[in-house]
């Protein structure tokens, strides 16, 4: 059948108007053209649509059940030019970003707020992957950017350092080690202290720290995540070594945070992938991500500067 759009578009014109002069004007065009249009697609198509009374057309069923089809494609269509409408304005060409669960609960909430000052209308998604995971979606060129704590980048991507740091202790606020300014191996000496994983790199450092100090904590706990650590220690489980920027996000309401005495480096890089095609706004986001680092270490070195005075 050679069927073409018009005559597609006359046909639902019709069955919408329920007139043919109805359907002229809705097509901008005549009455004339309208009747000989619908009268070749009753032709082409083999099928009688409309019974002729009085100079009026009524809809047969199988014009009925036509229209239906025709109303699904229509359908599609009108999804199309919404997606374009929304892709030209942003507000569904979505950034698409990676990063450990760590980022998602803090640094990246504080962009997304700084993006969306930029940008009210643009979107973000923002993905939750541990390593190795995360590293191979990059790879991949599934995501328009990515936060890692690696310090190499992942094949076919390009690494820019975000944000240096070191660990900070944390300990519940009202601990009599919380008078004090700044931390010290020798300070946990016997304290209950909170792990992380036993696979965890930082585990691994803070357990070589102590090792090297010749210092034996009481070991009773241990959760995979940051965020879990800080939960415990505000419930006045133990003291323990996390990140900084997820110490900040537990700051106050029973948690104190502490400045260390052995330097344990964090630090937080941009994953940008190399062959995927650029999204228009990943500039405002990686701008806005670059101020909430700037905003998060100004923070950490309040705390390093303005502790209590030991009693």
């Amino acid at each position: 059948m050679n069927i073409t759009h018009r005559q597609i578009e006359v046909f639902r014109a019709v069955m919408v108007g329920g007139h043919v002069t109805r359907a002229a004007e809705a097509l901008h065009t005549s009455q004339p053209t309208v009747s000989r249009e619908l009268a070749r697609f009753e032709q082409v198509t083999g099928l009688h649509l409309f019974d002729r009374i009085k100079g009026r057309l009524r809809p047969t069923p199988r014009a009925l059940a036509l229209l239906a089809e025709v109303e699904l494609s229509y359908a599609g269509l009108d999804r199309i030019a919404a997606t374009a409408l929304a892709l030209r304005e942003f507000s569904q060409g979505r950034l698409q970003v990676a990063g450990l669960p760590a980022f998602g609960q803090a640094l990246l909430p504080q962009a997304v707020r700084h993006f969306a000052q930029r940008q009210p209308q643009a979107g973000v998604s923002i993905t939750p992957l541990e390593s190795p995971a995360l590293e191979l979606a990059l790879t991949e060129q599934r995501f328009d950017l990515g936060l890692t704590e690696q310090r190499e980048a992942p094949a076919a991507c390009e690494l820019q350092r975000l944000l240096t740091a070191d660990e900070v202790c944390v300990l519940p606020a009202a601990h009599p080690l919380a008078h004090r300014r700044r931390l010290i191996p020798a300070d946990f000496e016997g304290q209950p202290f909170i792990s992380l994983a036993a696979h965890d790199p930082y585990r691994q450092q803070v357990d070589a720290v102590f090792g090297q100090a010749g210092v034996e904590r009481r070991l009773l706990w241990e959760t995979p995540s940051a965020a879990s650590v800080c939960a415990m220690v505000r419930q006045g489980l133990g003291l323990a070594l996390v990140n900084p920027l997820t110490a900040l996000e537990f700051a106050g309401d029973g948690l104190a945070i502490r400045p260390f005495s052995v330097p344990i480096a964090f630090e937080v890089a941009l994953v940008l992938p190399r062959w995927r095609s650029e999204h228009p706004l990943r500039q405002d986001l990686v701008l806005a991500l670059e101020r909430a680092a700037a905003e998060a270490v100004e923070r950490i070195s309040a705390i390093a500067s303005a502790g209590p005075m030991p009693p």
